[in-house]
């Protein structure tokens, strides 16, 4: 991954060698989405949560940027953007957290205000309901922190929808024989018994099979809301597989 444009202009950045790890955002979105925060990045506060490597935060600060709070929870890759911002020498600009974006120990560090903050969870959490909500929850916070021309971005798959198991319909018990249907087939059938059979075991055997077992419950996918009641938004711009969301701070009733 590089720095497209500014003081940094074409450094590279460190970045795991799995995908697992982080998803860097594609140069081409990177610079639409800076495109349409222009002008925004000088001088700005800046909050960078599930920040990875830093490619977003070091973006903003290679534009103009006073200052970046990084919050990664993973320590390899905290580690690594520890090692960018050395290598670049904006350690005095910038603060790396290791901890998780969504706990109350990120939002105590984040600026106040800030004008931009950029969030970019894993799909797979936003993907499950409770993690969109935290994420979202964490998300408002934020952005009630924000200058009055600030921007909050969120990143996330699309079709954006989280991922509920549906429940599990109440299997059927075993059918049972009612008396007067297994009085009926002993009487219709006892001469035909066999000599080493019982009664009971000849109707067993002629029982109709009990239902089948319910299986595991499928996965249902629902639609979620990405608007949030103290944000102007979200204004959306998809990409293929991802979407990039923009919020502004709503103004508060006079």
């Amino acid at each position: 991954m590089r720095i497209i444009a500014g003081e940094f202009r074409s450094r590279l950045l460190l970045t795991p060698g799995d995908a697992e790890t982080v998803r860097p955002m594609p140069d081409r979105v990177k610079e639409s989405l800076f495109g349409l925060l222009r002008g925004h990045c000088e001088g700005a506060a800046v909050f960078d949560a599930f920040s990875g490597t830093g490619t977003l935060g070091l973006e903003a600060i290679s534009r103009g940027a006073a200052r970046c709070v990084f919050v990664e929870r993973d320590r390899h890759a905290a580690s690594l953007l520890q090692r960018n911002i050395d290598t670049l020498g904006v350690g005095d600009r910038c603060e790396v957290v290791v901890g998780d974006a969504l706990g109350p120990g990120a939002l105590a560090r984040c600026p106040r205000p800030v004008r931009l903050a950029f969030f970019d969870p894993p799909y797979p959490l936003v993907r499950e309901p409770l993690g969109f909500r935290r994420v979202m929850v964490q998300l408002a916070a934020v952005i009630d922190r924000l200058t009055d021309d600030g921007f909050a971005v969120l990143r996330t798959p699309w079709p954006m929808w989280v991922e509920s198991a549906a429940d599990a319909a109440t299997p059927e018990p075993p059918r049972r024989r009612e008396r007067r249907r297994k009085e009926r087939h002993r009487d219709r059938r006892r001469e035909h018994i066999a000599p080493d059979m019982t009664e009971d075991e000849e109707i067993d055997e002629i029982a109709e099979p009990a239902a089948p077992a319910a299986g595991p419950p499928k996965p249902e996918r629902l639609e979620v809301s990405l608007a949030l009641p103290n944000a102007k938004g979200p204004e959306t711009h998809v990409y293929h597989g991802m979407a990039i969301h923009l919020y502004m701070r709503a103004a508060t009733p006079a």
